[in-house]
């Protein structure tokens, strides 16, 4: 047998089939322990040998850190690079404009982060971390951490397993370990050698992170720390994070506006310095307050004010964001992954079904389980809490003579009753070892005898209820002809077959009603569980998921991810997953171009919840789950799903409007500007004037958070889509450039103005069609008619316009270069606007036809 003393008992991830197949005594010997424990000092050896007994962790970034990594997106860096060169060169205001935007933008973003990740620190200071230890033969309650291997563990119910034990003694003990393998039912746990080649199969073995339900035991530490199972998985955690899809949208948008920006800033630059024999500085600084012009360096703010806004929106409904950008990324999601147990299911086990032999309703089956759970004196487990509180029966009358312990072996336990000093034996266990047995069985009040024949159909019913995903047990008794006063084990013979118990962790009532949202919102969703298929398979149907395939966790092992990418894409349930097979799932949707949420609360759905672009958690799910998720949700309730992703796409669709508005104007102008350029004696627009502009219709969109969308866009999954952006630019951008000419035109050829008077009226024009667009980009439908904006986003514009008006006419529009304006110069720029919101309206809805809309 393979060595797994101490000194090798961190390296191979095959050692837990060894342990189960080790006796208990061989455990003892190589971890060079005993039942009394390690002494204190050879356990403060161990831990300074093998370290803590904790996950794996990220490395704490300190606030300063986290503050200044706000500052590394592209657009950021960009517009920093900007701010440097504008003071090398003494602009000190046009430098103070850009930062402060910058700036705003960073401390938003910073803020809503950091508190949100607060809140999930003061969710993990509440988790229970002692464990009841045997040391120097003597049991004492101690902090998780410093267990070592070869410490002895005493479990009792409610316990939380804390670390990989190897099982020397336990009685009637079960442990839930659906967080680590997504098994909804609690696993009966041994102690005596097992031959097994998967996690369920490793009867003896109890997993860091799973609890006690019910019984008592006794294990040998085997692996601590990451180790562990728990462990293995948490070091997956400790990367990186993935890259999502809003965060790659963004920065997509934002190398495109890069590239444009270095085109054109070098397009201009060498038109005035070589071409119009400018000088170097001037050329220069023009050409940089042109790439800020050319720049949406509100995007971060705004995004931010848009995320913040869904954030608060979502906190009051107790969902804590813990980062922004997954509240855009759930509006853009089309594919939600969920694991089965306690996100769909209440985990909660309930009897569903109590029936005779033939599969029906029979009160007299309840009625026997009833006083075989009521009787017995062992440690009541899960199931025979469930039957006792699933309906009072009064059981009085009947009085107990003995009970016949569960046990191990035997998977059943008796009790002997007495009615009108009549003794009964009433057993319930197992069916396969109840029909063992099993001489008759009784049907409508009459008993038969059972052949082979009749045992067969017997044991098909009992199928029929396990194809069906229940937990089965059999309920069996036996009138006794001599009675006695003690009954042994084999008493338990010659029984009559009463019926079956069918257990089942339903669907929670509100998961179809959810699921039937989901789909209406255009999202498909999938079953990524570490339980077996047929449970799954029956939770499914409870609340009408259309099940299009189903494969199974050895199935996918054998696949590969090319072949995989084409399974995923028809198959709703993925049963017997392993937590990597689940990421391994995630990955192909990616692939196939999916944005994935995962919802889950278990050790096992960690990976899963880290790859997804938008990982869902709640607030009891343990710890690893809530580090791993974006969003955690403090009720156990999937009916904010729904509210969640309207949120998102809300959020989404008022960032894509002041993308698609700024970024069209924006290259519109830039495209006058290098026009303008090569023909006027002097500067379009001085440097200062392009960045008081940006600033102006910028701060007008301030609002854009609060506006309505349209429902016709939250009915389907909104990504980033980069494409339909570049239609808009190309599209609506040159139609401004068309009136900026004709402005271009009435200076030059109605007022003859000169530099200050051409500068005042291209401003005013630029500023107006720029912040007056954004009521016809802002709805695909017809604007105040069908579409009505938010008032506040009226009040800022109407209030950024007004500002304007009156700026050439105060001694501020001195300072910045204007001049008061003719009137007749106010009459021609309605006319202008008018004619050129009601062109952007055709041409927009044209390309919202032909291509679609973001």
């Amino acid at each position: 047998m393979e060595n797994i003393s101490p000194k090798n008992i961190q390296e191979s991830p095959r050692l837990h089939v060894a342990y189960a197949g080790s006796k208990s005594e061989h455990i003892l010997q190589e971890f060079e322990t005993s039942l009394q424990g390690l002494t204190e000092k050879e356990a403060e050896k161990r831990l300074r040998e093998y370290g803590y007994n904790e996950p794996a962790k990220k490395k704490k970034i300190s606030v300063l850190a986290q503050f200044l990594s706000k500052f590394l997106s592209p657009l950021s860096l960009a517009l920093l690079v900007i701010v440097a060169v504008s003071l090398f060169f003494g602009e000190k205001i046009s430098a103070l404009f850009i930062f402060v935007m910058v700036l705003i933008s960073v401390i938003l973003d910073f803020v809503q982060e950091y508190r949100s990740g607060k809140e999930v620190e003061k969710l993990n200071e509440l988790i229970h971390t002692n464990a009841a230890v045997i040391r120097d033969n003597i049991e004492r309650e101690m902090n998780i951490k410093h267990i070592v291997p070869g410490d002895i563990v005493v479990l009792n119910a409610g316990d939380m397993v804390p670390a990989d034990l190897r099982l020397i003694s336990c009685k009637d003990l079960f442990i839930n370990q659906a967080s680590l393998t997504g098994e909804s039912f609690p696993v009966e746990k041994g102690f005596l050698p097992v031959t097994a080649s998967s996690t369920s199969e490793l009867k003896n073995i109890a997993f860091m992170g799973s609890s006690v339900v019910t019984g008592t035991g006794i294990g040998v530490v085997v692996r601590t720390g990451t180790s562990t199972a728990f462990g293995e998985i948490s070091k997956s955690l400790t990367a990186p994070a993935v890259e999502t899809s809003f965060d790659r949208g963004v920065r997509q948008f934002t190398l495109l506006m890069i590239r444009l920006i270095i085109i054109l800033v070098i397009v201009i630059f060498l038109t005035i310095f070589v071409f119009k024999h400018g000088l170097f500085k001037d050329a220069l600084l023009f050409s940089l307050a042109v790439a800020v012009g050319l720049t949406p360096e509100m995007l971060p703010m705004l995004v931010t004010l848009n995320l913040s806004k869904g954030a608060i929106s979502m906190a009051k409904k107790k969902v804590i964001v813990k980062r922004l950008s997954s509240i855009q990324n759930l509006g853009a999601m089309d594919v939600l992954c969920t694991d089965k147990t306690g996100t769909i299911t209440l985990d909660k086990i309930i009897l569903e079904k109590h029936c005779d032999v033939e599969g029906k309703e029979d009160e007299d089956v309840l009625r026997f389980a009833y006083i075989n759970s009521s009787y017995q004196t062992g440690l009541t487990n899960l199931l025979d809490r469930t039957i006792l509180s699933h309906e009072k029966l009064l059981i009085k009358h009947y009085k107990k003579i003995d009970e016949i312990p569960y046990d191990f072996s035997r998977k059943l336990m008796s009790v002997v009753v007495a009615l009108n000093h009549k003794h009964s034996i009433i057993s319930k266990g197992a069916p396969e070892e109840v029909f063992k047995r099993c001489t008759h069985y009784e049907l409508k009040g009459k008993v038969y005898s059972i052949n082979r024949k009749i045992l067969s159909k017997l044991e098909k019913e009992y199928d029929k209820l396990s194809e069906a995903g229940f937990r089965v047990l059999a309920v069996a008794y036996r009138d006794v002809k001599d009675k006695k006063n003690r009954y042994f084990k084999d008493d338990e013979k010659n029984l009559v077959l009463k019926g079956y118990l069918a257990f089942l962790d339903p669907a929670k009532p509100s998961t179809k009603k959810v699921l039937n949202a989901l789909e209406a919102l255009g999202i498909e969703v999938k079953i990524l569980t570490g339980d077996n298929e047929l449970v799954t398979k029956k939770i499914c149907n409870d609340v009408g998921l259309s099940i299009k395939g189903l494969v199974t966790g050895i199935e996918i092992h054998g696949m590969t991810d090319e072949k995989l990418q084409s399974v995923v894409e028809n198959t709703t349930i993925f049963a017997r997953l392993s937590p990597a097979q689940k990421e391994r799932v995630i990955k192909a949707l990616h692939r196939n171009k999916h944005i994935v949420g995962y919802l889950g609360d278990g050790i096992n759905d960690a990976p899963a919840l880290k790859i997804s672009d938008v990982g869902i958690s709640v607030n009891n799910a343990v710890d690893i789950a809530k580090e791993s998720a974006d969003i955690i949700l403090l009720e156990k309730s999937l009916m904010v799903l729904e509210e969640g992703v309207e949120e998102g796409r809300k959020v989404f669709g008022n960032i894509t409007k002041y993308v698609k508005m700024s970024a069209s104007s924006n290259f519109g102008n830039m495209l006058s500007m290098t026009g303008a350029a090569l023909f006027l004696p002097f500067l379009p627009m001085l440097p200062v004037q392009i960045l008081l502009n940006n600033f102006l219709y910028d701060m007008s969109q301030v609002s854009l958070p609060t506006d309505a969308v349209d429902r016709e866009y939250l009915a389907k999954p909104r990504p980033w889509n980069n494409d339909i952006i570049k239609m808009f630019i190309l599209f609506i951008g040159p139609i401004s450039s068309i009136f900026d000419y004709m402005t271009f035109g009435v200076m030059l050829f109605i007022f003859h103005a000169g530099p200050s008077l051409f500068h005042t009226g291209w401003f005013l024009e630029s500023l107006c069609t720029q912040t007056l667009v954004i009521y016809i980009i802002r709805t695909n439908k017809l604007p105040f008619i069908e579409s009505r904006p938010s008032k506040f986003l009226v009040i800022t514009t109407v209030s950024i316009l007004l500002f304007g008006f009156l700026l050439p006419f105060s001694p501020l529009g001195t300072h910045f270069g204007f001049t008061p304006l003719p009137a007749l110069y106010f009459a021609i720029l309605s006319g202008m606007v008018i004619m050129y919101l009601i062109l952007v309206q055709i041409v927009k809805s044209w390309v919202v036809k032909k291509y679609g809309y973001a």
